[in-house]
């Protein structure tokens, strides 16, 4: 360790602290590097196990985005007038030296010495200034993954071990670090860094996907300028013949790359000799926004972005990826980018094989979003699936990737020459940035390419690999002749992503596809993407028609749609909500329609007027009989709660390098898994995205709620206990909260520069609490783990709390468990007797609901699950459902008396936590946060139906092809 920090020229005196990143066997606290003793620690340490973060107590930097570009001086001038009569006294503009800095400039970076919030309200009340963000750093990884760190190199003579060291560091995603837990509880390596990768033999990507078909037809990219956003590129690295421009926008005095993954993305875009890229001839720009630790920051991004702008380019590959689609100056100038024409191509992330874990920005509508799969066609593991998490928790998200290409085992150039091999979703994407390259170059008229054009050739041309869902593949995979017959013939038109809507089409249109539909049940949602390639703005013509099939029974369901006031840039959605007409309600069998939709844009080249086209969703359902009130179970969707934009920890506190939750908490995202069991039992499960007072309880078994972060509404509150009373029944999997352990996991992101306090647990058990206390129920603040046994079923308990109350004509299952807290707070390990965690009891009231609680839901939860309970969970349903109680845990031996709740006082919300900035329960007053006022239930506006007496189409799946696509 030692000799790491002496080559790497480290000094003590820039450091603020180190902190020592352990096997899960080695615990050892932070170190005071006033105080260091490199020596000693050498000897106490096998470091191959280290990870050394490394910060310095900076002053909060916010990015002040203005509503125009105006020059350093006009910028400097329109801050200064918003600071004057504000607080913040001690403020100063900092500079920025990159080729950016001669041209106007839509943003500043503005440092402010402990910035008030009335600064910040100044600032953002001036008339030039849009917005006021945190700086952010580190906030999107490299999407791939080579091997592990090299023990044998040092930093001066040998950059294998900073590459790999790197690498290893850029698998976990966030890049998050928990500054203040210092001890190795906490830095044990998690999921993402071990995760086994698919590997493959390399072979020369281009060739496989038949580059060498267009090379012979005289197509190499010439004319067409590609941008590299990555780590840089040597000045003679032998495999390029045609850089036109090297630029640095990091803080690093150095064009050259250092870590080797911008060069093998340049590569494999643009070689021209050995491991040849897709369009050799092609005009290469190299923007170094990662240092060769891999820092990089919003304002880089920002500036390398405006240059791309000025430049005029026309793809630009992003081979990044994180959680956080809400860093509003990242993504607005992404739009920005697209209504410049700039094609985007973006690696979707490596966190598969997890549903709900699309990084940010490949899952923007504008943005090309690339999956991986190896050479045998298979979906790689460790490329990331959808749904989109940005209409959760309302319903449904949408399909991303947009296609997959190869991302396991692929050649490219080496940092100074010859040819190496990686993988992840990062390799995929700029193998699609090439292919697009080299199409570009294919088309004479560079008018009809932009990126909503290109976009409707590849994912109309895309092979759908077979038995693999929408969400794994999106449309398919990459199909470089066909792409370019498509935009070679293509005229400017609208299209929809995806093409048509057949909830009868296993597996691609998993989820639709796994349950009928049915009279009486939640509306289902699909959100569709319309791709407008007429131009970068748009809008639809009048409404949406829907047009139901009478021979194949079309008006036995009706349709809600609603639709992107304007399309820009260049896409916007069309969310189609399809319920069962009332006539159908004890029907079965298939209905069918389609939905018109007429977009208009702007005609170009100065012409006037505008551009009109009308494309035809097909919509095919299967509808049965409504299910007996016994087999429906309604999930509660909206008082779930994920990162962004709050702190919402992990439930699992043994998974050290995955610190927040952000997987969505759906059904189709990491409760997967628990859906298609229930699925396979017999029952029906529906999504409720509005509150608790929007349902009929009188058509639901059970109601679950799971991981629950959210507050309730007193009217949710009184709601239930009324619907409980009348026969429906309540499951709870709930999670940890302890008010110390919270303060515990506080840790400082290096994005905005503060200590991040979670804002609630794993779960808002006070909140939960609320909602069952009038049964005499209540959860614990203990937080428990460890190993049992249950009905002859293995059992794992991981951070979960303990029932502190319970009715005493109730059952309650006790086990013998580690008290975590205990051991997160004092590193004291300590097993506690008799902890009760499954409690299950009849309401007393006439014809009255059951409530089945258990305190961990990480058992159900795809994110960390080591053993599953998903027959614990058949065992509730049974009881809920059917009102049998199982013999296994009535006679169980570890049966105890219910607890009173007398013991410890029930766990309080944590003192000045911020969730009332998230929640969309509470407001914020001068006391402590209030409720808002009941929102009102979601009201549908049913399309009046157009029937037409004609035969649908028999095969939807041809529709993804259109004849208009090909001329």
């Amino acid at each position: 360790m030692y000799k790491i920090l002496r080559d790497c020229q480290v000094k003590p005196m820039e450091l603020f602290q180190l902190y020592l990143y352990l096997s899960p066997q080695m615990a050892m606290p932070h170190i005071n590097l006033l105080t260091w003793n490199l020596p000693q620690l050498e000897a106490q340490l096998p470091w191959r196990y280290l990870t050394i973060t490394m910060f310095s107590p900076l002053s909060t930097e916010y990015i002040v985005a203005f509503n125009g570009y105006f020059t350093a001086k006009a910028r400097s001038h329109f801050i200064s007038s918003a600071l004057k009569s504000s607080e913040a006294l001690d403020w100063r503009i900092v500079p920025r030296k990159n080729p950016a800095s001669d041209f106007p400039s839509d943003f500043e970076v503005v440092q402010i010495r402990q910035a008030s919030h009335s600064s910040l309200l100044t600032l953002e009340d001036h008339p030039y200034i849009k917005r006021v963000t945190p700086q952010r750093k580190v906030f999107r990884t490299l999407n791939y993954t080579p091997d592990l760190p090299d023990p044998g190199a040092t930093c001066n003579n040998d950059t294998r071990w900073t590459q790999k060291w790197q690498s290893w560091q850029s698998s976990r995603p966030l890049r998050r670090t928990s500054l203040s837990l210092a001890f190795g509880f906490w830095h044990a390596t998690g999921r993402h860094s071990s995760r086994r990768l698919l590997r493959a033999i390399p072979r020369h990507v281009a060739q496989i996907l038949q580059a060498d078909v267009l090379w012979q037809m005289g197509y190499t990219g010439s004319g067409v300028k590609v941008a590299v956003f990555d780590t840089g590129l040597s000045e003679k690295h032998p495999h390029f013949k045609n850089v036109k421009e090297r630029t640095n926008w990091t803080n690093e005095k150095t064009l050259d790359d250092g870590l080797g993954h911008g060069t093998f993305v340049a590569g494999v875009i643009a070689s021209m000799r050995e491991c040849q890229g897709f369009a050799p001839d092609s005009e290469l720009h190299i923007f170094r926004v990662f240092t060769n630790n891999q820092v990089s920051y919003t304002s880089w991004f920002l500036d390398a972005f405006n240059y791309a702008i000025l430049k005029k380019i026309d793809v630009l590959n992003l081979s990044i990826g994180g959680p956080d689609f809400m860093d509003h100056p990242f993504v607005d100038k992404v739009w920005e980018l697209t209504a410049n024409r700039v094609i985007m191509v973006s690696a979707i992330g490596n966190d598969g094989p997890l549903y709900g874990t699309l990084n940010n920005p490949a899952d923007q509508m504008d943005v090309i979003g690339v999956g991986g799969i190896d050479f045998e066609d298979n979906i790689a593991r460790f490329s990331s699936r959808g749904m989109t998490t940005w209409e959760l928790p309302g319903g449904y998200g949408r399909v991303k990737p947009d296609i997959v290409t190869y991302g396991s085992g692929v050649r490219g150039s080496g940092m100074k020459e010859g040819c190496r091999s990686l993988s992840g979703t990062s390799v995929a994407s700029p193998v699609v940035a090439g292919a697009v390259t080299l199409l570009v170059s294919t088309v004479l008229n560079r008018e009809l390419v932009n990126p909503a054009s290109m976009k409707q050739a590849l994912i109309a041309s895309a092979r759908r690999l077979p038995g693999v869902n929408m969400f794994e593949q999106g449309h398919g995979k990459l199909d470089l002749i066909r792409a370019y017959q498509i935009l070679n013939s293509y005229k400017p038109q609208a299209s929809l992503s995806p093409s048509y809507i057949d909830l009868t089409e296993c597996p691609y249109m998993w989820p639709y596809c796994s349950q009928p539909i049915y009279y009486g049940g939640m509306p289902t949602i699909v959100n569709v993407t319309i791709l407008n390639g007429m131009g970068v703005t748009g809008r639809i013509l009048d409404k949406p028609i829907w047009q139901p099939y009478l021979p194949q029974n079309g008006d036995h369901i009706d349709v809600a749609v609603s639709y992107s006031p304007v399309l820009w840039p260049w896409a916007g959605y069309l969310a189609v909500s399809i319920s069962v007409a009332k006539k159908a309600a004890s029907w079965e069998g298939i209905a069918q329609g389609h939905v018109m939709v007429t977009v208009a844009s702007p005609a170009g080249n100065n012409v006037g007027g505008e551009m009109t086209s009308t494309v035809k969703l097909p919509v095919k359902v299967k509808i049965v009989p409504t299910p007996p009130r016994s087999k429906r179970v309604l999930w509660d969707q909206y008082h779930n709660l994920r990162y962004p934009p709050g702190y919402f920890p992990r439930d699992n506190l043994r998974m050290k390098n995955d610190p927040l939750d952000w997987n969505g908490d759906h059904i189709h995202t990491n409760f997967r898994d628990m859906y298609q069991h229930l699925r396979s039992m017999g029952y029906f499960v529906e999504v409720l995205g509005a509150p608790i007072t929007c349902f009929d309880a009188s058509q639901y078994g059970t109601f679950m709620m799971v991981d629950s972060e959210e507050e309730y509404f007193p009217e949710e509150i009184t709601k239930l206990r009324r619907d409980i009373d009348k026969g429906l029944s309540l499951i709870v999997f709930s999670d940890w909260y302890n008010t110390s352990v919270m303060r515990k996991v506080k840790f400082y992101d290096e994005n905005t520069r503060q200590w991040w306090m979670p804002d609630t647990g794993g779960a808002n058990v006070p909140a939960l609490n609320d909602l069952i206390s009038v049964w005499g129920m209540a959860f614990s603040d203990g937080l428990y783990e460890g190993d049992f046994t249950m009905a002859d079923h293995d059992m794992y308990y991981a951070s979960g709390c303990s029932i502190a109350k319970f009715p005493e004509d109730g059952i309650v299952i006790a086990k013998t468990l580690k008290d975590q807290g205990l051991e997160v707070l004092k590193q004291e390990t300590a097993v506690v007797e008799g902890v009760p965690i499954l409690g299950m009891y009849q309401t007393p009231s006439e014809g009255g609901g059951r409530i089945a609680l258990y305190g961990d839901s990480n058992c159900i939860d795809d994110s960390h699950r080591q053993k599953d309970c998903f027959w614990l969970l058949d065992a509730l349903l049974q009881y809920t459902s059917y009102s049998m109680t199982p013999p296994s845990l009535i006679h169980s031996n570890s049966r105890v008396t219910p607890p009173t709740g007398t013991d410890r006082p029930l766990p309080e919300r944590l003192e000045g936590n911020h969730l009332y900035r998230y929640s969309k329960v509470l407001e914020a007053h001068l006391g402590d946060p209030k409720p808002r006022p009941l929102p009102a239930c979601p009201h549908l506006s049913w399309s009046k139906p157009q029937p037409l007496n004609e035969t649908a189409p028999r095969f939807f799946y041809l529709h993804m092809y259109p004849s208009t696509l090909e001329g």
